[in-house]
């Protein structure tokens, strides 16, 4: 590893980004054993609609049962190991049917029938059910846990988000759990996904490759860190008018948004594979799905108040904007993937003092995968 000099502070080494025994690791011992923001609530908007996600190396199955209640289970029948659903999503009537050999599960994982069951009266079915996955729900999302004993959800991912706010009532202002989905971008990234967490955390790039940005938010162009200073939001440009791409009005204030956050972005990285975007009329949310280690699926809601979506109000300008951010960010970090396995980052490579605190997520990984388990 590159030795630290000065002010610049080193990096991981560039094989952390390519070898796939390292990625296996970060499987099994973070997204694995961490919370995991799988699926939006609402997605799953009535009984027997689901959704399957890939966490770890696990294929995780989020489900809605007769009571309106979101369950997870991993997405393998008990039979003989067949994928019990094929496709990402999708709605069944009562039940959930193994395509290979017909066992069938209830929508809180219970076996019900298969073919001669009746003829094998040992068969006990609470004993052949599904297997459960620990699910919690908080901001309109459903995160999952694969560990047997999952972490504090408060210490963990509430706790990255009051960390970064200064407090934990802050983001309840935003009230995202009542917003509605206004739009949804999905990004197929040729990098690995501590790439784009490291992105995401400095803006020491935006001057070089976010015009737009730069233009609402004139801090950044100045290379300050986005979530370095906690509470701190940068202030809209004074003579933008909103968060939307030419810099022209958006929308009313989210309602319970105070007016200290008004006209000001607030970004937020919840350990392992969320963004948060705070802006006073929407919320931007990301969640990475890190498929290989130079492959990572990101979708990226854009969340408005449900009277903005419900009329049918245009919101490509205020889409626009990120989804700019977006391609932009997630360029860089493929045209930074290939030169992860050069011999001139065998040692890594080196963190301004603007980009320090990545050195804090760099030792958070190293720590999860070096740790007892």
């Amino acid at each position: 590893m590159t030795t630290a000099v000065g002010s610049l502070l080193a990096t991981l080494p560039g094989d952390r980004y390519t070898d796939p025994g390292n990625f296996r690791r970060e499987q099994e011992r973070i997204f694995e054993t961490e919370w995991f923001c799988a699926v939006r609530s609402a997605d799953l908007d009535k009984p027997g609609a689901y959704r399957t996600v890939q966490v770890g190396r696990e294929s995780v199955l989020v489900t809605r049962n007769r009571r309106g209640d979101l369950r997870a289970f991993l997405n393998v029948c008990r039979h003989r190991g067949a994928r019990l659903c094929t496709q990402q999503a999708g709605e069944v009537r009562r039940s959930l049917q193994c395509p290979y050999h017909a066992w069938t599960y209830d929508l809180d994982g219970k076996l019900t029938a298969a073919p001669n069951l009746t003829r094998m009266p040992d068969v006990d079915r609470g004993s052949y059910g599904l297997h459960t996955v620990a699910l919690r729900e908080w901001l309109g999302y459903a995160w999952v846990c694969l560990a047997e004993e999952p972490p504090s959800f408060e210490e963990t991912v509430m706790g990255d988000v009051a960390g970064r706010l200064g407090g934990g009532d802050v983001i309840g202002h935003y009230a995202i759990e009542s917003l509605a989905l206004g739009r949804r971008h999905t990004y197929d990234v040729a990098a690995n996904w501590k790439l784009i967490v490291e992105n995401f955390m400095e803006c020491y790039h935006c001057a070089t490759i976010h015009p737009e940005l730069t233009e609402v938010l004139p801090e950044f162009a100045d290379g300050l860190a986005a979530q370095y200073f906690v509470g701190h939001g940068p202030e809209f440009a004074a003579e933008a008018q909103g968060f939307t791409v030419d810099g022209s009005a958006g929308f009313a204030r989210l309602p319970g948004v105070p007016d200290a956050h008004d006209r000001r972005y607030y970004a937020v990285t919840v350990r392992p594979q969320v963004f948060v975007n705070l802006v006073p009329d929407h919320v931007i949310w990301h969640r990475m799905f890190p498929l290989a280690e130079d492959r990572t699926v990101v979708e990226c809601d854009w969340l408005y108040a449900p009277e903005v979506v419900a009329e049918g109000t245009d919101l490509d300008r205020s889409v626009e904007l990120f989804h700019r951010v977006n391609v932009q960010d997630f360029d860089a970090c493929e045209r930074t993937q290939p030169a992860m396995s050069s011999r001139a980052y065998r040692d890594g490579g080196v963190l301004v003092p603007s980009e320090h605190h990545i050195g804090e997520f760099h030792a958070w990984v190293t720590g999860r995968l070096e740790g007892p388990g």
